[in-house]
This record gives structure tokens, sequence and C-alpha cells, in this order.
């Protein structure tokens, strides 16, 4: 594909996007009405979560039927509409592709479960150790990753829900399906593809126990998975050169990462790691109070940002997506320099080298929900941890303290278009409430001139226009100040020097020779309407300012 660089993508959570019905869910008719919305933001692609159907275990992650489309949101007609409305707005549909795993619901699994061979070899079954699991390895979501089937007297693996069943990509007629499906979602008018936990799918010809449970190391990245992706890519969407494709890479490296996306391999376009995301996470666990350290995020987004830069590798740009927790709570401000922080946020991450990927909300500065109760979550992965962490012997008040922080729902409550209380998302009951968070809303952000929305408008544009934002070579710049991340992107003779403060304090920041080196360039872009000023000193922030500065 080209100009990659000049992309950007707008992700869509389906079920909480617009509800076009009333029944409290998000659906296709509802994404149609704000296609206006979504092309006036300066992006190219719509990535739409899953709306196949489903059993909704996981959210539409737990697909029962990969050619048709759950009721709950929409028909294949709509559908239909929805690419040829996208198109007349120069905007392309991108589905995301569960494929790693079926709903035990699918009719090949519920063929595997009355003892059919064929349907059998589709998944992973294995007899299990002495009454126990083939091995000990956890689920991501809890508990074990192997459920027991009476009836079979096997256990099936599932790394993730124990609804979520792995197929056997070792089995050539399971790819030559998968391949089938894609083919049939791009004869439809997909114009690209997410594809969901793509490097898990290759499992290890031996099956053993892990340290602790983990067995990540085993299954990662996995012996024959690049070459499972080159011949999915040859036989469906490589066909395609115009189609935009996206790895979703758990627990990856920079290495494999450059082998996914680097194109003359013919794998993917671009991937998704989340290292950068890690940084609050205690002990390297995600359930656990945490703190972000900045200076862990500045190491890794250099680290990540100059491999993949010198293996010819590329990465997508993302903060939020509908498994973390919003980032203005995350990383910025809930108080009066909510405005600053979320812009500086924005400026931070997507003039970086790579591929921008805005989820819905991040755009106005939505918050985290603030639930008080465990009855107000719906994410499995944060119902089944409730028990686990009391098990472990914490507090309800301690664990609720930690799914405020981190729970996957905070990133997937309504779509707030106007002040009133359901924000315009539903006339019914939505399937989620609100949050306590803010009511920032598009109506209200449209009509100011200095919002977090026209912010995001005005960057994107920036990316646009200026080739060296969007082409040129990163350049880490050493700053001791570790709550200041700062970068350089250069292109033939121009070049950008960029500047964030991550904390609500204003740092000087002292950088030898500063002013001789920005001499001739001038603030192109930034939060503040008076933005620093270099000097031979150095450099003067205020609390969360970003800055740009270009001789363009």
């Amino acid at each position: 594909m080209k100009n990659l660089g000049t992309t950007a993508v707008y992700q869509v959570y389906v079920r909480s996007f617009r509800d076009s019905g009333g029944d409290g869910f998000g659906d296709l008719p509802g994404v149609i009405e704000k296609l206006d919305y979504i092309a006036s933001l300066g992006v190219d692609y719509v990535w739409l979560t899953p709306f196949l159907k489903s059993p909704q275990k996981d959210n539409g992650y737990d697909i029962a039927d990969y050619r048709a489309i759950e009721p709950v949101f929409g028909t294949m007609e709509d559908f239909e509409r929805l690419v040829a409305e996208a198109e007349k707005r120069g905007l392309k549909i991108m589905m995301d592709m569960v494929i790693n795993h079926t709903s035990t619901a699918h009719e090949w699994f519920q063929k595997a479960l009355a003892g059919d061979e064929k349907y059998l070899n589709y998944y992973i079954f294995r007899k299990g150790k002495n009454g126990q699991p083939p091995t000990n390895w956890n689920s991501k979501f809890g508990g074990s990753a192997w459920e027991y089937v009476p009836g079979l007297d096997l256990f099936y693996l599932h790394l993730y829900a124990r609804e979520q069943a792995d197929l056997n990509w070792d089995n050539p007629a399971v790819r030559k399906e998968l391949q089938d499906v894609v083919n049939f979602w791009i004869g439809k008018g997909a114009g690209g593809f997410r594809f969901d936990v793509i490097n898990v799918i290759s499992k290890p010809a031996v099956f053993e126990d892990a340290p602790g449970g983990d067995g990540r190391h085993l299954y990662t990245d996995g012996p024959n998975v690049h070459a499972y992706i080159r011949e999915l890519n040859e036989n469906s969407f490589g066909r395609h050169p115009e189609m935009l494709t996206v790895a979703e890479l758990s627990s990856t490296n920079i290495g494999n990462c450059i082998q996914y996306t680097r194109p003359e391999n013919h794998e993917f376009n671009t991937a998704f790691q989340f290292y950068h995301l890690r940084i609050d996470y205690t002990n390297d666990r995600k359930w656990e109070p945490g703190t972000p350290d900045t200076d862990k995020l500045r190491n890794t987004l250099n680290e990540w940002q100059t491999g993949m830069q010198r293996g010819g590798g590329n990465m997508s740009l993302f903060w939020s997506n509908h498994d973390q927790p919003r980032i203005v709570s995350r990383l910025g401000d809930e108080g009066p320099l909510w405005k600053e922080s979320a812009k500086m946020l924005a400026t931070l991450m997507y003039f970086l080298n790579g591929v921008p990927f805005i989820y819905q909300g991040e755009e106005i500065g939505a918050m985290n929900g603030g639930f008080k109760s465990i009855g107000q979550y719906r994410d499995v992965e944060t119902i089944n941890h409730f028990d686990i962490l009391k098990n472990e012997g914490k507090t309800e008040e301690e664990i609720l303290g930690i799914f405020r922080q981190k729970s996957r729902d905070n990133g997937r409550l309504p779509m707030r278009w106007d002040g009133s209380d359901l924000g315009g998302f539903t006339r019914g009951t939505p399937w989620i409430g609100l949050g306590q968070g803010t009511k920032a809303n598009v109506r209200d952000e449209e009509q100011d001139v200095d919002s977090i929305l026209v912010y995001y408008k005005r960057l994107l544009g920036m990316r646009k226009t200026y080739p060296v934002l969007s082409s040129g070579t990163f350049e880490p710049i050493a700053i001791a100040e570790k709550n200041v991340y700062a970068y350089r992107r250069c292109l033939g003779a121009n070049t950008a020097w960029i500047f964030c403060n991550l904390s609500r304090d204003s740092l000087v920041l002292d950088i030898p020779g500063a002013g001789m080196e920005l001499k001739g360039f001038r603030a192109v872009f930034g939060n503040y309407a008076d933005p620093a000023v270099p000097g031979q000193a150095g450099l003067s922030l205020k609390p969360y300012e970003a800055v740009v500065y270009g001789n363009f």
C-alpha cells in the first residue's frame, strides 16, 4: 500500500457508537448516520469492531458465523449500504477479523463436540494428564486455558474465554476456510482488515507446562506463524494492493514485528504492539494499582521507533482502543488541565513515524467511567478477575479501584454526541452506563475553536500537508527531565522538533545549544496560544505543553 504515513484510521466500537433503533446497542445504521462526522476528522479508514453473528460472550470477539451479521447490529444490506455511503465520502471500511478462535457456538465446534473427526481437527483437542489439563497454561481471561469435554474425554484449548476455542492453524483445511472468509468480505466491499491476536495462531508441536502457567513464550510468534500469514496474504488481501491491513500482536518483539510489516515480506501493512501501554503495570501485573512510569514510556517509544525504522517495518500509532482505559485518565489530567493534557498526548503520539489510529471519543477527551460497583461492568475479563482478585486477598474496594483505573469497559462507554443525559447515543436504555467522567461531547466541541476535537482535525491535517511529519525519519532527543518527551522528524531540508511536557508542572529544559540549533525555526503547532520560545538557556514548557517547531 502506498502513502502509509499520510493514512489515518478511526476506530468505531460499534455497540457504543450510535444506536439508531433505540434498543440501547450501537449498530451499523448508526455508523452510517455519523459518516459525515468521521469524514470531517480527516481520516481515510473506518475500523469497525466485530459485528458478525456471535453469542457476545466477549462482545463479538467470539464469532459463531463468519458470513452473517449479528441482528442487534443490523443486516447484510446495512453493511453494503455502509460501504457505499463511506465510499461517497472518501472512506473505506476496515473489518475486524477474529480468526485465532471461534465461538464454541460455531457450527464447526458443535460438529466437533458431536465427534465429527473432520471438525475435531479444526480445533486443538488433547488428552489430559492424570485427570488434569494437558498443560498448566493460564487463559488470558483467568483460569485454565483448557476446558474439559466429558463426552469426548478431551480438553480443548482456549487462550481467551472458554467460549472462544482456538482454531488449529496447522490444518490446511482450516487455513483454506479462513482465506475464503476474508475473500467473502472483500467481495462485500471491505477495504481493509485488522487481524485480532494474529501472532498466536501457530501453536507449538509439543504442548508442555510453563513456569507459573504463563505459556506466552510457547505460543506467541510461533514456529509457522509467518508462513501461515504469507499464505493468507497470497490467497486473499494480498491480491488487492490498495487494502490496508493491521496485525494485533500480543507480547511480540521488534524483530518479529518487523517481519510482520516489512513490505517485501508480504504479510501486513502495519501492526499494533502494546509495550507503551504497560507503563502503569506493577511488577508486570495489569490487575494491580499502578502509576505511569514516564521514563519507561520514553524509552519504550524510542526503542520501537528506532528499531522499526532500522528494520524497515511499519508501526501503528495509538493511545486507545476497546481494550484500553482512556488515555487522558491514564496519562493526562481529569481536572482543570484536561484539555491541555489531551492535546499534548495527541501531539506526542500522532507526529511519530507510523499510521495514526484514533479511537472513538479520544478526539473529544473522553475519560474513564468511574463505576462504583461490579454490577456496572460488562467486560468478561473484568468480571472474571473480580473473583480472582478476591481470592488473592484484595478487598472489594481495592478491586473496584483497580477496575476504575484499568478495566476495558472504561474505553467501551457510549459515545457522547451531545450534552444530554444519554449523550445522544440512544433513545433507550444503553447496554452499559455512560459513566461519571466528563460530559465532553461532539456538539459542544464542534462549536469551540479551541476544543480537543478541533485540535485533532488540525493535527491530522498537518500530517497530510507536510511530508516531514508523515514520512520523515525519527530521531529521539535526549532530555534529562523524565517528564518530557522530545524527538525530531527529518526529511530533506525540512525538520520538525516536537517537545511534550507529560506533567502538570512548568518545566525548564536545559538543552545545550538549543537556541542555535532552532535558529530559523518557528512554532508551527501546539496546544497553547503562546507557545514556548527556545533560548540560549533552554526551553520553558508550561503544564502539559506540546509544541512543534519547524522550518517549513
